[in-house]
Order: C-alpha cells, then sequence, then structure tokens
C-alpha cells in the first residue's frame, strides 16, 4: 500500500512539473504578449539614454509590444541594476547599462548589492564609442597639450565631470592625470545629462565622456574638443586629432553600453530579443544613426557580451586599483 500511495505521489508530482514545464515552454514561445521595460542606468541626455531610445522603437516594433524607457540614474548604475536584478525573469524587464557602471562600479563598491555577473544574463552589445575631451570655450585651452600645461601651471583649479564615482568618466580622467602628472579634480553626478548641464553652464571645466550627447554642443560652440580616445579619428569629428596624435598614446578608451536581462530569464526568450536586436542593428538607418551620434553599431550576442564583460572585468580591475579609486 505504501508503495502504491508513493507512486501515486510521484506521478501527480511528475503531473505538476509536466503541466509547469509546459506552462513555462508556452509562456516562452508567447514572447511577449505586453510591453516590455527597458531600464536604463542614467539620466535622461547621455549615451546611454541614447542608446536605449535609439533601440527601443525598432525593438518594440520587432516584437510587436511597447518597449518602454524608464531611466533609474544614480548609486554610479546600482539603482538600474538592483531593479532588474530583483525582477522576474521572464525577459518583460531588462538593463540598458553603459560598461563604466558594469564593469567599474562592482570594483569601487564591491557591496553594491548586485553583481555584474551572477546577477544578469547578457543579451545584446548595442554601441560601442570612444570618449572625447572637451572643455569650456571660454578657457585658454585649445589643445590636449594646453589641458596639460594649464592643469600644470594651475595646479588643483581645474575641475571635471563625470557620470558617477566609478564611471569611466572618472576612470578616463584619472588615467590622464596619472599619464601627464596633473591634479584635476573629480566632480561626479548622477549621469551625463546633469553632468553636461553643468559644465555648459560654467559650473565646471571639462569632461571625458562619449561624442552622442557632444557632437551638438561642439558644432554649436558651446564646448571645445580637445582629442578622441579611440584609435581613429571620428567620421563626426574628423579635426579632433586622438590622443595618440595630441601626444597621449596610452589614453585609449571606449564605452559600450548593452543589455541584461534578470539571471534566470530562460534562453529562448534572451535569444529571440538578440536575434532581433542584431537585424535591427544590420540595417542601414541604425547604423547611420549610430554614427551621427558618434558611435558604432557594434552588435555582440548572448555568449559573446558574457565573454567580454568577464574580461572588462578584469581589465579595469587593475586600472581601479592602479589609481585608487573609491565610492566617495
Amino acid at each position: 500500500m505504501a508503495s502504491f500511495r508513493l507512486s501515486l505521489a510521484l506521478r501527480a508530482s511528475a503531473a505538476v512539473l509536466g503541466v509547469a514545464a509546459a506552462g513555462a515552454a508556452v509562456a516562452q514561445a508567447d514572447f511577449p504578449n505586453r510591453p516590455v521595460t527597458l531600464i536604463v542606468s542614467a539620466a535622461p541626455g547621455g549615451t546611454t539614454d541614447i542608446a536605449a531610445r535609439l533601440i527601443a522603437q525598432p525593438l518594440g516594433a520587432a516584437l510587436g509590444q511597447s518597449v518602454v524607457v524608464e531611466n533609474k540614474p544614480g548609486a554610479s548604475g546600482g539603482i538600474a541594476a538592483q531593479a532588474v536584478a530583483r525582477a522576474k525573469p521572464d525577459g518583460y524587464t531588462l538593463l540598458l547599462q553603459y560598461s563604466g557602471f558594469q564593469v567599474i562600479t562592482p570594483h569601487v563598491t564591491p557591496a553594491a548589492g548586485w553583481d555584474p555577473v551572477q546577477d544578469f544574463a547578457p543579451v545584446a552589445n548595442v554601441l560601442s564609442a570612444p570618449q572625447v575631451v572637451v572643455v569650456r570655450p571660454d578657457l585658454p585651452i585649445k589643445t590636449l597639450k594646453d589641458l596639460v600645461d594649464y592643469a600644470k601651471a594651475n595646479p588643483g583649479k581645474l575641475n571635471y565631470a563625470s557620470s558617477g564615482n566609478g564611471s569611466l568618466q572618472q576612470v578616463a580622467t584619472e588615467l590622464l592625470n596619472q599619464m601627464a602628472g596633473t591634479r584635476i579634480t573629480h566632480i561626479p553626478y548622477k549621469g551625463t545629462g546633469p553632468a553636461l548641464n553643468d559644465l555648459l553652464g560654467g559650473a565646471v571645466d571639462m569632461t571625458i565622456t562619449t561624442p552622442p550627447p557632444l557632437l551638438g554642443q561642439i558644432a554649436a560652440g558651446k564646448l571645445r574638443a580637445l582629442a578622441v580616445t579611440g584609435n581613429a579619428r571620428l567620421a563626426s569629428l574628423p579635426d579632433v586629432p586622438t590622443a595618440a596624435e595630441a601626444g597621449y598614446p596610452g589614453l585609449i578608451v571606449s564605452s559600450w553600453f548593452a543589455m541584461y536581462a534578470p539571471r534566470n530569464t530562460p534562453a529562448p526568450v534572451v535569444d529571440k530579443i538578440a536575434g532581433e536586436i542584431q537585424k535591427i542593428m544590420q540595417t542601414e538607418a541604425f547604423r547611420q544613426k549610430a554614427a551621427e551620434q558618434g558611435a558604432e553599431a557594434e552588435f555582440m550576442g548572448p555568449r559573446a557580451l558574457g565573454a567580454y564583460t568577464q574580461a572588462e572585468l578584469e581589465r579595469w580591475g587593475k586600472v581601479v586599483k592602479a589609481a585608487g579609486i573609491t565610492a566617495n
């Protein structure tokens, strides 16, 4: 009798599991059947936000559901990262993350409450872009050499804005400080948008950040571009030399903007989103829009993005340690 009851219990359990598995399979096949939320780790106006909005509309059209962009800036990407890490792993809550936050913040704030690898399922890289060194045009600085000379002649006088402690903007400028022997003071903000607002308003002197939010201001003469931290000049800024051309070949810094889902999001859902993103990024329209922003449509799928995230974590961890960068 006992064995008969056990058999019945096992059959019932198997039936429940079978129904659950079938339900999950149907849910995955039916994905998405409601709007998807894309949480952005920065305030409106910066490259992270631009990347999110560049992909959201065509991705929504491809999936047949709206992709709603929701900005959650703060804590060097931590507020957005935690919101997505704790979300239900069903593909309906995604993260558009800035590389500086994903691979630098964890080194600067080890107890941040989220893990860049363990808490997420990589989906796709959307944009990649070098940094541009810009200053207020009223400063007597026209080249990268001028900047270094001015900083040395006026130690502690110059300051720079970043999107937050541990951001790639901070790491890039601290790398310049190390290379040039300068002392330019860090002023952190909750996102690139607020940082640029204060730079344009004259409250800070310079920043090193990605081209998308800068190009219009440079063209209007509201900011002066000194150098690009990529391996080649930008088509959108053909007269701006690379850092190597300006005398600092080691100042090579590039940002990337990638999409992640919560850990344990079903692989078919992740692959479906990634596949649609890849198709979008292969279109001339998307590539042209990216180029107009001074960025590149550089696709990486789930597995490639996962490996790249790990490699970047290791690379920037060494830089952060050498620079002594902390959360405060």
